[in-house]
């Protein structure tokens, strides 16, 4: 968290996901280059570097992609997620290395402005076998461009989160480019089905990750929908006492929404399930120095007011909630982001009586 917008400093943990990264990234790149120049020693140094860095920044955005619900799936995987936004600039650089490479290589040699080249040398559009594919690629790397240039706190904060949020949604729709940009073009001219088969297996990781993470979530929505009112005072039953973790959360569906139902020293609080940062699930956190902590990024609440600890000014939504003979209830309307409710106790005796 920080309370002003500065430059971005680089902690331990920053750094060593940085210098992993980099490594890993020049080791992908010599052998890359190596390996090429054995197999196909009559290719330019140029070619085998265009396709090193464009193989390379295609194999990052699926790391990308697969950390998301990999994270979802095994908390293990969450160290990979809080620095996730290095990897996306990453992927844009190598990507826009590999465009500038290409476009010197292929459209730089005429009278007309490379750019102008790239977009009218080739107007094939009803030809599948000679179709454009440069086009897709460069609209893909103008997406990664907004989400890279937008990834500091300073948009996400100037933007709102719903708006920065769907930006960088558009993702999804730079990776199909790419993958199209791949089939009709690199895959169309080196007709190796061992390439083919290795894109084949990134989108399939890619969507069955997605569908098992999306399986996952929707099970936990559908098995936890209360049932149960208290009609003269609009509390529903949410869970039991006993399913809740000590200083930690049940995840909740209630009137539309996930709610986060925090156990800690005794007491029971209910806020949202959202972190104000980039809509992080709070209930997948902990409690840790007396507030609700995001898994994600850090980010941090008060469980009784939902509003992070001076100066920082996030607030998220509170619930009324009691507690009767071991359940949970849990009034569905919200209350206005960082307003204090007067925690639950757990000790309660059969009838409601401390």
């Amino acid at each position: 968290m920080s309370v002003q917008y500065g430059a971005i400093s680089w902690n331990r943990q920053k750094k060593l996901y940085d210098q992993t990264l980099l490594v890993c990234l020049g080791l992908y790149l010599a052998i890359f280059l190596a390996v090429g120049f054995w197999r196909n020693p009559y290719a330019t140094t140029e070619t085998l570097f265009i396709r090193a860095l464009g193989t390379a920044a295609l194999l990052l955005l699926h790391v990308v992609l697969c950390i998301g619900p990999l994270a979802r799936l095994d908390r293990r995987f969450l160290p990979l997620l809080y620095n996730r936004r290095h990897l996306g600039v990453t992927t844009f650089l190598l990507g826009l290395a590999h465009g500038l490479f290409a476009l010197v290589q292929f459209h730089a040699l005429g009278n007309v402005n490379p750019l102008v080249s790239l977009l009218v040398s080739n107007s094939r559009y009803n030809s599948l076998a000679q179709f454009p594919f440069q086009a897709l690629g460069f609209l893909a790397l103008l997406i990664l461009f907004l989400m890279a240039s937008t990834s500091h706190d300073f948009w996400l904060r100037n933007l709102t989160a719903p708006t920065w949020k769907r930006l960088h949604m558009m993702v999804y729709v730079a990776y199909g480019l790419l993958i199209a940009h791949v089939t009709l073009g690199a895959l169309q001219s080196e007709r190796n089905p061992m390439l083919a088969s290795i894109l084949g297996a990134g989108v399939a990781s890619v969507l069955v990750l997605h569908g098992v993470a999306g399986w996952k979530e929707y099970a936990m929505d559908a098995g936890k929908i209360a049932v149960k009112n208290n009609i003269a005072e609009g509390f529903v039953e949410v869970c039991k006492i006993s399913s809740i973790p000590e200083k930690c959360a049940r995840v909740v569906w209630l009137s539309g929404e996930r709610i986060a139902v925090f156990k800690y020293d005794g007491k029971v609080s209910v806020v949202s399930n959202v972190c104000q940062h980039q809509n992080g699930p709070l209930g997948e956190g902990r409690i840790l120095d007396g507030c609700i902590t995001c898994p994600w990024h850090g980010y941090q609440y008060g469980p009784e007011n939902g509003a992070a600890p001076a100066p920082f000014p996030e607030r998220i939504p509170t619930f009324h909630v009691k507690v009767v003979d071991g359940a949970v209830w849990v009034h569905p309307r919200p209350n206005p982001p960082g307003t204090y409710v007067e925690p639950a106790r757990t000790e309660i005796l059969a009838g409601g009586q401390p």
